[in-house]
């Protein structure tokens, strides 16, 4: 049964012209017409039977280069497949399962593959779209050398395909904030004296034995160890509005994905100069993976999409609870007075903001450009202390990043003048 619904046109057009001539021969009578009848039909049904009883055993394996890549570049998949048995495989049709977003489902054709044999077939996919796809499963034809029967097996395994929107490399830009540690102490200085003047602590299972403090083990009577030295890093965060009301515009051209873009190539920036971030949205603190805070920051990235929120507060209360940030940076959308307002009382203290405004009035209608709410969004910043960059419609990041070194009014009264 699975050979005979695997037949196909031409299968079919044999099976029932072989059926027709059976019934002719069976009414007129003629014995060579029935040899012909009897013929027509056997081929197809010979052809099912072969098809269906086929065991080939082949292995597959997929390899995508690079396993991420940025939106409007190309990646490589290679598909290796290996004959695992003994014997010759037949005529093999080969297709892979791509999303739409990434293409037309490629198909190949291998006419033989000899026993333990293996084939390596490459194709290239390319997405303007970020996102996570799904590549595969591959699924492999198996037909008879008629063209009569196709039967169709398929592999379970699949593969992910990352893509990560387009990083700018951005100028350096001398950017100053806080400092903060994670040792046993915030701050501590070792006199000169010597070992006696060192702080010590009780030990702790795990503890390194080389650190064990003998001295301070006698006079208290229990293991004492040396305190971990601090271990200082700059810590920053990076705050994306994705409100679908901020923005304006459809597709990879959208302020949306601009804002996307612009957010990785400050966060790759900021990360490749040691600095720790992350990452907040208005819907709040965005969980990064332990895989590297540049990969992980694309990869949260790659599937960020525009929410229904209509205010940035929860953002805003996810960058409050972090307290020990000495920078943020906003990458915002479309902002009025009092947006603005919130957000500029968030800066305090040595903290250093930088706020990345988009003109979305602008985005579909050149003419609005420039407008009254966008102007006053930005004093209302800059007399707060933020460094204002701006980005209007064209405009590239690398271009505008260097704003970040002006502080509060010196960016406003600098672009007037």
């Amino acid at each position: 049964m699975p050979g005979l619904k695997a037949l196909t046109t031409r299968g079919q057009a044999f099976l029932g012209s072989g059926l027709a001539a059976l019934a002719c021969a069976f009414f007129v009578g003629e014995h060579d017409l029935l040899r012909v009848g009897v013929l027509i039909v056997s081929l197809p049904l010979i052809a099912a039977v072969v098809v269906a009883r086929t065991r080939y055993r082949l292995s597959c394996a997929r390899r995508l280069d690079p396993p991420r890549a940025e939106a409007g570049s190309e990646a490589t998949v290679t598909l290796r497949l290996e004959n695992v048995t003994r014997l010759p495989t037949g005529l093999l049709m080969i297709e892979d399962t791509v999303p739409y977003a990434l293409g037309a489902r490629p198909r190949f054709v291998l006419d033989r593959v000899e026993p333990r044999g293996v084939r390596e077939i490459d194709y290239r996919v390319r997405s303007d779209l970020r996102g996570r796809f799904p590549i595969g499963p591959l699924s492999v034809r198996i037909g008879d050398p008629f063209g009569l029967v196709e039967l169709t097996r398929s592999f379970t395994a699949g593969d992910t395909l990352v893509v990560t929107p387009q990083v700018i490399p951005l100028p350096p830009v001398r950017l100053s904030g806080e400092w903060s540690g994670g040792g046993d102490s915030r701050t501590r200085s070792v006199a000169a004296a010597g070992d006696d003047d060192v702080a010590p602590r009780e030990y702790r299972q795990g503890d390194d034995l080389r650190r064990v403090h003998w001295r301070s083990t006698a006079r208290h009577g229990e293991l004492m160890v040396r305190r971990e030295e601090q271990q200082w890093q700059s810590r920053g965060a990076l705050l994306l509005d994705t409100r679908r009301y901020a923005h304006r515009g459809e597709g990879p051209r959208s302020s949306f994905e601009v804002a996307v873009s612009a957010a990785a190539s400050i966060g790759v920036h900021l990360a490749r100069e040691g600095l720790g971030l992350r990452l907040v949205t208005d819907q709040g603190a965005e969980h990064l993976p332990d895989t590297g805070l540049s990969w992980s920051l694309l990869d949260a990235l790659a599937v960020v999409r525009t929410s229904s929120a209509r205010s940035l507060e929860l953002g805003l209360a996810a960058l409050r609870q972090g307290g020990g940030d000495g920078l943020v940076v906003a990458v915002l959308g479309g902002v009025g007075a009092q947006e603005a307002q919130s957000l500029a009382r968030l800066r305090h203290g040595n903290m250093t903001g930088v706020a990345v405004m988009l003109d979305v009035a602008g985005w579909d209608r050149p003419e609005l450009c420039d407008g009254e709410e966008y102007r006053a969004a930005q004093t209302v910043l800059a007399d707060a202390g933020w460094r204002i960059v701006r980005l209007p419609t064209g405009a590239s990041i690398a271009d505008a990043w260097p704003d970040a070194a002006q502080r509060g009014r010196f960016a406003l009264s600098g672009d007037s003048s």
